[in-house]
């Protein structure tokens, strides 16, 4: 069977340019959207000229111009987009609601994954406000795509570990410490760390997979459900000195949010739902999901420790 051609549509951002290499080096004819609206964004431009030296072609559009849209959909099998939807970038979610609209014209798609790639969220509607504006739209686009009857697959990818596992799950620091860290409640909640070269690939692997089709893909692999106290330990081994550990209590963590910004709020939101509550891992996959490390077996996905250690 042919391998799908591919749209990626947000290649340039933090896991799209990550989804563009996966797919190139996968053996897919890639096309990666090239947005009008980049004006004068240099190092964008030079992101896309360099995936065209790669192989990747480059397709232009307008999420201000429905036809551009669908006229690059009808290029291709498969559309991937991952647009931002973190407060403290960009926020872009509904945007997608136009490249849905797009893909239903089109009609030639055969597998749509959508921008998650973080928490399921058909299970956050308890979800803490403001925070819970992320989950509400990305359930509004996807009652889109099912409502267009577009086939598709979501990918719940958990923590991005550039994000979570590089500073120990620090709020305010992408760099891990190296004298004193700030654990979450008893810091024994599991969550799931993931290597974002790791997350590309198993959604490459779905696309072909009639195993995925309109399921969720939760990548979940065994060895990186580590629970924040576990993260630290790997750390702590790697430099051959143990931290000193402050503790934060549930209620003085919630009681933080007050005071700060929109997206101060929305992260300390989500940072609870994930190291207190257990959001990520409080769940068995059942029918609706598949295990990415189960379904493929061959992908080597980076360990924690292993990941840890550029950081020495």
């Amino acid at each position: 069977m042919a391998k799908s051609k591919v749209l990626v549509v947000g290649g340039t951002g933090y896991i799209g340019k990550r989804i563009v290499k996966a797919s190139l080096a996968q053996g897919h004819i890639t096309y990666v959207l090239q947005r009008r609206e980049m004006g004068l964004d240099i190092d964008k431009i030079q992101m896309l000229l360099s995936f065209k030296k790669q192989g990747a072609r480059l397709i232009q559009g307008s999420f201000s111009d429905h036809q551009s849209l669908v006229d690059a959909v009808k290029q291709v099998d498969v559309v991937i987009c991952t647009m931002s939807g973190v407060h403290f970038r960009s926020h872009n979610i509904l945007l997608q609601l136009k490249l849905v609209d797009a893909i239903k014209e089109a009609g030639n798609i055969k597998r749509f994954i959508p921008s998650e790639f973080g928490t399921d969220p058909s299970r956050m509607g308890h979800a803490l406000e403001p925070g819970r504006v992320t989950f509400d739209e990305k359930m509004r686009v996807r009652r889109a795509i099912e409502d267009a009857k577009i086939p598709f697959t979501y990918v719940t990818a958990n923590c991005f570990a550039g994000y979570f596992a590089a500073n120990l799950s620090q709020m305010e620091t992408l760099l891990p410490p190296r004298d004193k860290v700030t654990i979450y409640g008893d810091g024994n909640v599991k969550v799931v760390y993931m290597d974002e070269d790791d997350v590309a690939l198993y959604t490459i692997k779905t696309i072909d997979d009639p195993r995925t089709l309109n399921k969720t893909l939760n990548i979940r692999p065994p060895e990186n459900i580590l629970s924040q106290r576990e993260l630290v330990e790997k750390w702590e081994k790697l430099i051959g000195k143990e931290l000193q550990k402050i503790s934060f209590s549930q209620e003085d963590f919630l009681a933080s949010m007050k005071g700060l910004d929109f997206a101060g709020q929305v992260g300390v939101g989500h940072f609870y739902h994930f190291f207190y509550e257990g959001c990520l891992t409080n769940f068995e996959i059942g029918e609706e999901g598949e295990e990415a490390s189960e379904l493929y077996p061959d992908v080597k996905y980076t360990r924690m420790d292993e990941y840890l250690k550029i950081y020495l």
